[in-house]
């Protein structure tokens, strides 16, 4: 093991692997190695590494479920921080719920159905973590997770533990104060609604789920929706996946990357993609759009680099 794997080894005892495949963890199976991941499984642990990173003068990179992240085809040289199954449980009490980052949404969203809570509906489908979803501010039929939020805590980058208000977390579609204040989000308190019984939640979930079935590739690596709904674009030409599907870009391939046929604001891996080619696709659809619409898409997706920084596409 190199120094900082054996520093952060005795802050997170068997929470540190080396030389491990971005391909295994990504769920677009696109991405060199990272040399080092470190996954807490506290807020105390998660501190303490923040810490160290930081008065050693480590750069570092927090990922979760991977399913809004395209990693660098030469792998990530900066400590990865990775909020997993080991940094998840979720506790229910009456009306609200409190969950940790790396919960499965799913699962809480499930959760939320089986004690009668309604306000996650909308979430049942969405393959991330709850502090993933945070940051994105994620959602499903253009609403966000920010909705029933009332309260995050999040780790600073000296290791500090601050608490949030939602106003504090400057929620937008698709955005969050987290995506730029270098706080990692670590539990979220949800407010939810018990106004609907647990057969109707549950009904609604069901519906929302066939249609992501109809509508999305199932069990073929990919990361969602590429591209955000610009609601003024989304006014004038619709969504996403049909302005592209109008530009001809359906099916269309750059290497190993595809749009996907079943739903054109997806990007496949065919088994052989790059990250290089699903930028080049991304680039190739973003141009071909504005030149069509006069609206540059904003993407969905974030590129991690070789040196851990996280940016937009």
């Amino acid at each position: 093991m190199s120094s900082v794997a054996l520093d952060l080894e005795r802050l997170v005892p068997g929470g540190v692997e080396t030389d491990v495949s971005l391909q295994r963890i990504s769920r677009w199976r696109i991405g060199g190695s990272a040399d080092v991941v470190v996954r807490p499984r506290n807020v105390d642990e998660l501190a303490a590494v923040r810490c160290w990173l930081h008065e050693n003068g480590q750069r570092s990179v927090v990922i979760a479920g991977t399913s809004n992240l395209l990693f660098s085809d030469s792998g990530i040289r900066a400590p990865v921080i990775q909020l997993g199954s080991s940094f998840s449980s979720v506790r229910v009490d009456e009306t609200s719920i409190d969950a940790e980052a790396g919960a499965w949404v799913p699962g809480v969203a499930r959760l939320s159905m089986a004690h009668g809570l309604s306000g996650l509906e909308h979430t049942c489908g969405i393959p991330g973590t709850i502090g993933g979803l945070v940051c994105m501010n994620g959602g499903s039929m253009r609403r966000g997770i920010g909705e029933v939020i009332t309260r995050v805590q999040a780790v600073a980058p000296d290791g500090s533990i601050v608490s949030m208000t939602k106003d504090e977390c400057h929620f937008a579609y698709r955005r969050s104060a987290f995506q730029t204040n270098g706080l990692i989000v670590s539990n979220v308190k949800l407010q939810l609604d018990a106004t609907l019984d647990r057969a109707t939640i549950r009904r609604e979930m069901l519906r929302i789920l066939r249609d992501r079935r109809r509508k999305f590739p199932q069990n073929l690596p990919n990361c969602g929706s590429v591209f955000v709904s610009d609601p003024s674009m989304y006014e004038q030409y619709g969504p996403p996946g049909k302005v592209i599907e109008r530009a001809g870009f359906k099916g269309t391939s750059v290497g190993g990357a595809y749009v996907s046929p079943d739903h054109a604001n997806f990007i496949i891996n065919r088994g052989d993609a790059t990250s290089e080619d699903v930028l080049s696709l991304i680039r190739m659809i973003k141009s071909a759009v504005a030149s069509e619409t006069g609206y540059s898409m904003a993407v969905e997706a974030r590129y991690v680099t070789n040196d851990g920084l996280i940016q937009e596409i």
